[in-house]
């Protein structure tokens, strides 16, 4: 394999689709208010979203390597990290590197919406790099910081991080539509730590499943799925969202039947693996689908 290669999986590049799509719902909401935006500034405004995406990926693969978690984990398709620290197919200095270098270029990248755009930008920079930072080793064991640090990171951090970006300022619109990712981010990191709570309790972490068992975990997931298309419709009745953006109810159907999996499955730890998948679908899909709706807008 290529040292490009192994750079490029230890990224974990299947997961960094989402970045586009909140960054996506950012520039549409920028596009809905303005009726243009600027090509160059949304292409330096991905760069840095995929560089922040990358260096929490990388860093969380270091410390999980590093404190022993990965050769406890059970591995998914969609958790358990990249494993490939422990097949040994980079060295986890390396990786270390990488994801600090990662977060130099998110770093740069804040530094030149400065310049362009004035101190606005450390509202977004500052929380975005100590969520990076700081999410393995301290985040991960605070079970309600846990919670929201994903959504805080991938909703306003980075769409209203873009929105900034484009517009040179903050807006009730693109804080609105930062809730969406917001909620399903969340929910993301929750679902997913279904199979690796009783690894993740060996080495100190407490989230919520580990809290307050993952009947009670589901439950909140439910919560945060069915409020996530509840703003949806309150936030096209405000006039935060055109009509267009009611496209992103299509995924309900999906979300149903992802809650009631979770449900039945809940004993069964292989039984839940579909469900992580559909999860992904329903939190990559509808905030695609409010960008599309908002550009359309």
């Amino acid at each position: 394999m290529s040292q490009f290669m192994i750079y490029f999986k230890e990224a974990r590049p299947q997961f960094l689709i989402l970045t586009p799509i909140c960054v996506a719902v950012g520039a549409a909401a920028a596009h809905w208010q303005a009726g243009h935006i600027n090509l160059l500034y949304l292409a330096i405004a991905m760069v840095g979203g995929i560089a922040a995406h990358t260096a929490v990926n990388v860093l969380n693969d270091y410390h999980d390597f590093k404190s022993g978690l990965d050769f406890k984990t059970p591995k998914t398709p969609f958790s358990g990290g990249s494993g490939m620290l422990p097949r040994q197919e980079m060295p986890a200095l390396a990786a270390l590197i990488f994801g600090l270098l990662a977060l130099a270029v998110t770093i740069a990248v804040g530094i030149f919406f400065f310049v362009l755009h004035g101190w606005g930008v450390f509202l977004i920079l500052i929380p975005g790099v100590l969520l990076v930072v700081s999410y393995t080793e301290w985040i991960t064991r605070r079970p309600l910081l846990c919670l929201l640090a994903p959504g805080l990171g991938f909703g306003p951090c980075m769409v209203l991080g873009t929105y900034f970006a484009l517009q040179g300022r903050f807006d009730g619109v693109a804080l609105a539509a930062s809730i969406v990712p917001g909620f399903l981010v969340s929910n993301l990191l929750l679902l997913n730590q279904f199979p690796d709570a009783e690894a993740d309790r060996t080495v100190g972490r407490r989230h919520l499943p580990i809290l307050i068992g993952k009947r009670n975990s589901a439950i909140v997931y439910a919560v945060f799925a069915l409020s996530t298309y509840l703003w949806l419709i309150i936030g096209t009745i405000l006039g935060f969202f055109p009509p267009f953006a009611l496209l992103a109810l299509l995924p309900i159907p999906i979300v149903f039947r992802t809650i009631w999996g979770i449900w039945q499955s809940l004993d069964e730890e292989e039984a839940i693996i579909p469900f992580l998948g559909q999860n992904v679908v329903v939190t990559l899909l509808t905030p695609l689908l409010l960008a599309i709706g908002l550009f359309i807008a």
